[in-house]
């Protein structure tokens, strides 16, 4: 049983989302559409942007299928992508600072544990070069960070303790299909905002779930 898995099929945990087979289902954390969302919100809050670095881990395996949405729905926002393997520190501070010398830059900051375990340095790194950047979890901007949209976790948690009552009364796992998230959460962090000089859209805000002030 997983809550909380970008790519469960890629990963080898279950056959197809539709019929897990086996002993194992649960739910994403994300479809690769919501990538493309990414580039849209940074041009919204930040529409000087026109170039953006995609920060992105080559272990994991959903990272290509990220970038691959970022790229096809840049051209839109016209936005020229870059991107950043990085999976350390050291390779996180030196992409970042790399591109960080081009003006009217961005970042967008992809799904993986490395970019997670790392959300401290990266925050700080986008500060001290003036980087506009989104996040793909609501944790990175209650950490500083500007803006971030993704699927709400303890929703996930909680669709998960479902599933594991509809098991422990005798459903067999291999029957229930793997879920996408039904609820996503936009946060935004003014104090980060001000400090870019940018004046968020109140269209922006409105749509907001969580704003830090």
């Amino acid at each position: 049983m997983f809550a909380n898995v970008p790519d469960p099929v890629g990963s080898g945990f279950v056959e197809s989302l539709s019929h897990p087979g086996g002993n194992t289902t649960g739910f994403l954390q994300f479809e690769y559409s919501l990538s493309g969302k990414w580039p849209e919100l940074l041009k919204q809050i930040a529409p000087s942007v026109t170039r953006v670095a995609v920060l992105r881990d080559l272990a994991v395996p959903f990272a290509i299928g990220q970038f691959a949405v970022i790229q096809a729905m840049a051209p839109s926002q016209r936005l020229e992508v870059t991107v950043i393997n990085a999976s350390d520190e050291r390779e996180i501070e030196r992409g970042i600072e790399a591109s960080a010398r081009s003006p009217s830059g961005g970042l967008i900051v992809t799904a993986s544990a490395s970019s997670l375990a790392n959300r401290k340095l990266i925050v700080a790194l986008a500060a001290r070069h003036k980087l506009p950047a989104v996040y793909f979890q609501r944790v990175f901007v209650t950490e500083g960070g500007l803006i971030s949209y993704g699927a709400d976790l303890f929703d996930q948690y909680r669709r998960a303790a479902g599933y594991v009552d509809q098991i422990l009364k005798g459903e067999k796992p291999a029957d229930l299909p793997v879920q996408a998230p039904t609820k996503y959460e936009l946060a935004i962090n003014l104090r980060t905002a001000k400090a870019l000089g940018l004046t968020v859209p109140q269209e922006l805000l409105a749509r907001a779930d969580d704003v830090i002030e």
